[in-house]
């Protein structure tokens, strides 16, 4: 008989916790997971789930326009965002209902309420206190809202989805990839979008070619962006509607509503780490080490919640890494190198690797190839946005460093391509792969 209640207590039911949970429940651990809100976590219930489910809703503004180019009669439409938004909710709660199947299959116990951590083997869930022989956080993380007057009136991302009617006018603070996203779908929605930031870059993390040209594109559709200068203070006026002042000279604007996107801290605000003695680092992230272990022996944290990389397919492997190397005996670590990532804009961006800055700075001058292209659903629908595909390439081996692209279903396409950059194939063996056509794809075995 264990010591313990529990082999495994898992404080938070997203995807990390989610996976691990399931995984040391499959090996025959004895598991409990403990979730305040729901089950699923933020990219399930309220995030990149529903959200791509948003930005198809929002692309049919285009298609239906295109489509006359095509040759159907397609009438004027009205959209009405009632139905799109309960039909979102309706597909988010029957996934969240196959994760707590999923759960309750591999003999995981639920337990719906908050918990804390109380010591280096103990949790408190209510007045319950439990014991067990690991401790693994699983908290995510929650959007961070600026501290100003009038923030109140401001809505976040985890808002977005329950929305009772869309705004005429919506200004987005922040740059980043949820930024970026929501302006693309809102602006398809009908509304007038400003996107406000306190540089002149958006998605600093992705290369400079690829984000210059979604900031062009985003221009010519009529999205307005508001560079160097911050929210000052937020007045809600008598007939509902929001004054938004700024720093630097700029003219304050009226505006239906406000959204902030200006970042997401881990959630680890009253989870009593400091009873095991783990401390926070700056950010309010958890150290953990390469098997997502905490100073702690017994406490672990994976995902979103720790100082790593903020996206729910590595919670998912840390998840798995975890699990397996715990309690299935198979230990192995994620690899963080070569990770690909997407901002669903519009049109989407995605790249995997090094950017060109980075190439050289880790290498010195490296080799740069490039396919700037109107997609030939463009052509026919007389839409003048262009794609842009970009390798990066070591000057000396020719092993292709990074992939970056810009343009229709750029994240599908780069999800096969990624591996290519992950197992080090060289632009001699893209240049000899045939191209298939008609595609966009093709473009990238095409540059010279």
């Amino acid at each position: 008989m264990s010591e313990f209640d529990y082999d495994l207590f898992v404080i938070g039911a997203g995807s990390g916790g989610v996976r691990a949970s399931r995984v040391a429940g499959a090996y025959g651990a004895k598991v409990a997971v403990a979730e305040e809100y729901r089950v699923g976590g933020t990219c399930v219930i309220r995030g990149c789930v529903p959200k791509k489910m948003l930005v198809y809703g929002a692309h049919f503004a285009e298609d239906l326009t295109d489509a006359r180019r095509f040759g159907w009669k397609v009438p004027d439409c009205e959209f009405v965002w009632p139905v799109l938004r309960d039909n979102v909710l309706e597909v988010v709660k029957r996934i969240e209902g196959s994760y707590g199947t999923t759960l309750a299959n591999n003999n995981v116990q639920f337990i719906g309420e908050r918990a804390v951590v109380t010591g280096p083997n103990s949790v408190r869930v209510g007045q319950t206190d439990y014991t067990a022989g690991k401790i693994l956080v699983a908290t995510g993380a929650t959007p961070d809202v600026p501290d100003f007057p009038g923030a109140e009136f401001g809505i976040t991302s985890n808002e977005v989805f329950e929305l009772e009617t869309l705004p005429k006018r919506i200004i987005i603070a922040g740059a980043g990839y949820i930024a970026n996203e929501f302006a693309g779908i809102f602006h398809e929605f009908g509304a007038h979008v400003t996107l406000v930031n306190r540089t002149d870059v958006i998605l600093r993390q992705y290369e400079q070619q690829i984000r210059e040209r979604l900031l062009a594109i985003s221009i010519a559709k009529g999205i307005e962006f508001k560079f160097h200068t911050v929210m000052e203070k937020i007045e809600r006026q008598e007939d509902g509607t929001l004054k938004v002042y700024f720093a630097g000279g700029f003219d304050p604007v009226e505006t239906d509503m406000v959204l902030f996107a200006t970042g997401r801290r881990p959630n680890t605000d009253g989870l009593g780490l400091e009873s095991a003695g783990i401390h926070l680092d700056k950010r309010g992230a958890i150290p953990v080490d390469d098997d997502s272990k905490t100073v702690c022996d017994s406490i672990y944290a994976v995902g979103d919640v720790t100082n790593r990389v903020q996206l729910t397919p590595v919670a998912i492997r840390e998840g798995q890494a975890f699990a397996d190397t715990i309690f299935g005996k198979k230990p192995w670590r994620v690899d963080y190198g070569c990770i690909p990532s997407a901002v669903f804009s519009n049109p989407p961006m995605a790249g995997v690797g090094l950017t060109e800055t980075e190439a050289n700075m880790k290498y010195g001058n490296c080799k740069t190839y490039t396919a700037d292209f109107r997609p030939m659903k463009n052509v026919l629908a007389d839409r003048d946005e262009r794609a842009l595909y970009k390798m990066i390439v070591h000057s000396e081996t020719e092993v292709v460093l990074g992939l970056h692209m810009i343009g229709p279903d750029a994240p599908e396409i780069l999800q096969a391509a990624a591996i290519a950059v992950k197992a080090k194939l060289t632009k001699q063996q893209f240049d000899e792969t045939v191209a298939l056509h008609p595609s966009m794809a093709e473009e990238l075995v095409l540059m010279r």
